[in-house]
């Protein structure tokens, strides 16, 4: 039998640096409960991840001596007994968290960044930090290894020299150099997925949006929002070429630097078309919130392969809580999925999913009801970043779920066929081999 592994707390000093608590084991917030992580639901740290603070949040951890939860605000007198404050991961790509960090976080006095806040212990043993998270795509394509700014730069000044005109272009050099954003880096690379952000009006206000924050209530956007809407010629100049070039060559509407694209389905549609005449190759894939659902038949017959359709819920009430729908209803988002599939869309829900909330009972009865219906293909589990007491003060709930990988293992379990991801896929690789049994995933 197996010994069983000591993975104590991992704290901060108040200059930033990190190390073990000495007192303290590892403990994890689902929603705002705080409990010891299950085994199922820790792995160790993937490269890539960062470790961050949580400013001037204290810790919770469990006491080794007593196995009671306490939180620590300082070091014991052994150690100094200096302040200490919460410390979180932010996950590499294709990693989905299973536990927040546990922190006394009405201590905090500042909203938190858009981040998604992991939990994270030291393993004694092993002498390695562990996550709590669950791994749900295998695509290694985004990994930070692959984006290397040395040999970005020169190709991005290429690129602007050969198009001057055109405004996109000069959009996206902004998001790979500025932003650093992979997508746009790949553009750039001519490889993979590459965006064509279209939309500078959106119809939902969502608490985290990372491109606009139009009240106080949560904290500056991380980029500028697209302020203009491009022509079909600048879209197909941007698109053509990556799609007949690139290798394994996804096009995606729908990007974190505008609002929604479904608002400009018109141009979408003709620049779609364009796109089509001029290439069979290649994957054009679109992120949207699916609010118009007459849009989406439309992009289907214009030419696009697949949808990945956002959401934080299948619940109306908790959806419209974070996404503040202008003009449309959530049962257009639901009408929206099944016409997708029935358009023969790969269909994807990009689910943003928290401690907590994705995985309550009623929320795991809906996502299953809404897969089950509308015959989703894929379910994108990617991780909500927002403060997590925002968060769970606007769904207005309380108590805990019944544990992520519990859910994630229910719920495919339920539906073999339904697969788990984190990234759009192109069309040879929307049903690989052994989609149907890949669960669990190993940790890379």
């Amino acid at each position: 039998m197996a010994r069983k592994k000591t993975i104590l707390a991992v704290v901060a000093d108040a200059g930033g640096e990190v190390f073990e608590h000495p007192e303290l084991l590892m403990a994890g917030m689902n929603g705002m409960t705080s409990r010891a992580p299950r085994e199922e639901e820790l792995i160790p740290l993937p490269e890539g991840g960062r470790l961050f603070t949580i400013p001037g949040t204290p810790p919770i951890g469990i006491n080794r001596r007593t196995g009671a939860l306490e939180t620590a605000a300082h070091l014991p007198r052994s150690w100094g007994g200096g302040k200490i404050q919460a410390v979180s991961v932010f996950m590499p790509p294709a990693y989905t968290r299973t536990l927040l960090p546990a922190a006394d976080y009405p201590s905090k006095g500042v909203q938190l960044p858009l981040w998604a806040y992991t939990a994270v212990g030291w393993c004694v043993e092993e002498e390695r930090f562990y996550v709590a998270a669950a791994r749900v795509d295998r695509n290694n394509q985004w990994d930070p290894d692959h984006f290397d700014d040395r040999l970005l730069d020169p190709l991005v000044r290429k690129a602007l020299i050969k198009y001057p005109d055109n405004r996109l272009y000069e959009q996206l050099s902004r998001c790979a150099v500025d932003y650093h954003c992979f997508a746009a880096k790949n553009l750039f690379f001519g490889r993979w997925e590459a965006p064509l952000p279209t939309s500078p009006v959106c119809n939902s206000r969502c608490l985290g949006c990372i491109s606009l924050q139009e009240a106080p209530e949560c904290c500056p956007s991380s980029q500028e929002r697209l302020t203009f809407v491009p022509s079909v010629a600048e879209l197909c100049e941007v698109a053509i070429p990556h799609l007949q070039g690139a290798e394994n060559a996804i096009v995606s509407f729908g990007q974190g630097c505008e609002g929604d694209p479904i608002l400009q389905a018109d141009t979408i549609c003709a620049a779609v078309r364009e796109m089509r005449r001029a290439t069979p190759r290649g994957t054009i894939n679109f992120n949207s919130n699916a609010s118009i659902p007459d849009a989406v038949d439309r992009l289907a017959e214009a030419g696009i392969d697949s949808i990945r359709i956002s959401l934080n819920s299948a619940q109306e009430s908790f959806y419209n809580a974070y996404y503040r729908p202008r003009g449309y209803r959530f049962a257009d988002v639901m009408e929206s999925v099944r016409r997708a599939k029935k358009a023969g869309l790969f269909t994807m829900l990009n689910y943003l999913v928290f401690p907590g909330i994705t995985d309550r009972e009623e929320e795991v009865a809906s996502l299953l009801a809404l897969v089950r219906e509308a015959e989703v293909d894929l379910v994108q589990l990617r991780n909500l970043s927002i403060d997590p007491v925002m968060y769970w003060q606007a769904m207005g709930v309380s108590g805990e779920g019944i544990g992520m990988r519990t859910m994630m293992d229910r719920v495919k379990n339920e539906v073999p066929r339904l697969q788990y991801g984190y990234f759009n896929r192109t069309r040879e690789n929307f049903y690989p081999e052994g989609f149907a049994t890949d669960w669990p995933l190993p940790p890379a």
